[in-house]
């Protein structure tokens, strides 16, 4: 048996807790300053207020000011931050993981630089002088946190640089439905994850463009199907500018895939394929941030640079482009349909 602290008790990461405590070890959630209503109810009854779950009769549970002692004598540590708790996390919790003990974030995301490179966030942590002591992994794939609770059969990566590392992670968490495979691609499989939040969004318009033809409800799942397939074909384009394995676009394909079923992401591409504008859409969601809008600001602003510095050619990417137009110059949705057809010769 060993102790793993999760710090962050977000739906994600406390649904990794079900495997975590089903294999026998001592689990440990630290909520951040924006979990203590989540841990508390969790201290009263194990349920998590936002996973909608019971967790297991045995976890532990810690406000953020106990992490210090959740950390005592962990085996690894699991972040469980969201991409806007990324600076949080440096400050406050890298530089108190002992340098020994291997860290591994469920947190998705890049962040672009002004060449046009983007950097994912295990090397943004590696790059901070608490980071650069820590062997720092990550997770990436199609899973959802309600559906890993239920234990519904789920195939991930666990991606670092050190395989016997993420060998010693994976007999942690793999259980008979979490199926875990293994990859030292780092940018690779953070990169595929990373961008299907920007093509969820992508996606989702067309929902949105029949609801407005057809009326609340109405589904045309050609359309979809035409703007997924567009999104996986500028993620590989958008893999191999990182220096990524293509054979990563599983992984991106498939988190985008259950990604369009649901949350905020559906929400916001569906209402602005009615025909709202993104202040508007926006407005419907309480002004909510969302990750989406993140990555597909900072994919196309790394686009462009790359295009200006030679690297990059924009007209691959016109969903990319016109979904960077509609959340970021208020333009109104309009597909460029004809900007996805090919032609093919072997």
């Amino acid at each position: 048996m060993s102790i793993i602290t999760f710090i962050g008790a977000g739906q994600m990461a406390s649904a990794l807790t079900f495997p975590a405590f089903e294999n026998g070890h001592e689990v440990r959630l630290v909520g951040t300053p924006l979990d203590r209503e989540v841990i508390d109810e969790l201290r009263h009854s194990n349920y998590h207020i936002n996973l909608k779950r019971v967790l297991h009769d045995g976890v532990k549970y810690y406000q953020v000011e106990e992490m210090e002692a959740a950390l005592e004598g962990a085996a690894a540590v699991l972040g469980g931050v969201s991409s806007f708790g990324v600076d949080w996390f440096a400050e406050n919790v890298l530089p108190v993981i002992p340098s020994d003990v291997p860290l591994i974030s469920v947190t998705k995301g890049m962040i672009d630089r002004e060449d046009g490179s983007m950097m994912t966030y295990p090397e943004y942590w590696e790059s901070t002088e608490a980071g650069k002591a820590l062997s720092i992994n990550a997770i990436g794939g199609p899973c959802t946190s309600y559906e890993l609770a239920d234990k519904d059969h789920s195939a991930v990566a666990f991606c670092g640089r050190d395989m016997e590392t993420l060998k010693f992670l994976k007999e942690l968490f793999s259980t008979d439905y979490y199926h875990i495979s293994l990859s030292t691609d780092v940018v690779g499989v953070e990169c595929a994850v990373a961008l299907k939040n920007a093509y969820a969004l992508g996606v989702t318009l067309a929902v949105g463009l029949a609801e407005r033809r057809e009326g609340i409800g109405a589904l045309h799942y050609n359309s979809q199907a035409a703007l997924f397939g567009q999104g996986v074909r500028e993620m590989r384009r958008l893999l191999k500018l990182v220096g990524g394995d293509d054979d990563n676009i599983v992984y991106g394909a498939g988190d985008l895939y259950v990604t369009v079923f649901g949350g905020r992401t559906r929400k916001i591409g569906t209402l602005l394929g009615r025909g709202l504008s993104f202040e508007k859409a926006m407005e419907e969601l309480s002004g909510v941030t969302l990750e989406s809008i993140v990555i597909a600001t900072r994919t196309a602003r790394a686009v462009k640079a790359m295009a200006v510095a030679g690297k990059a050619d924009l007209d691959d990417f016109p969903l990319l482009r016109h979904v960077d137009a509609i959340i970021n110059d208020g333009q109104p949705v309009d597909v460029p349909w004809e900007k996805f057809e090919i032609t093919f010769e072997k």
